[in-house]
């Protein structure tokens, strides 16, 4: 019960995110292309949630992948989407900008 609710509210050992990304992870960005634009992390992929189906065979399975928005729920979508689909290696970094100031 404890697990569920700390996986649920995402409570747990600390990402390093930095880390990742030295290691190759992908940052997925599920914002809009409008929303993309306006800024992003330098690098990112662009597949907005919506389109998410359509980008998920150009992903490799085995690269970890890190996913983000403006707030951290559609990146959390996003993360389940793969997770359903195979990823095993996905984490969600939240809104983009505090993705960016831990990275």
């Amino acid at each position: 019960m404890i697990n569920t609710l700390k996986k649920l509210f995402g409570i747990g050992p600390k990402v390093d995110y930095a880390a990742l990304v030295k290691q190759g992870a992908v940052i997925l960005d599920v914002r809009s292309p409008a929303e993309y634009q306006s800024g992003h992390i330098k690098g990112s992929v662009n597949a907005p949630l919506n389109d998410l189906p359509r980008h998920i065979s150009k992903l490799k399975k085995e690269v970890v992948v890190i996913t983000c928005c403006a707030s951290g729920m559609r990146s959390a979508s996003a993360k389940s989407m793969l997770k359903s689909n195979g990823f095993t290696q996905v984490h969600n970094g939240g809104g983009w900008s505090s993705l960016q100031n831990k990275i």
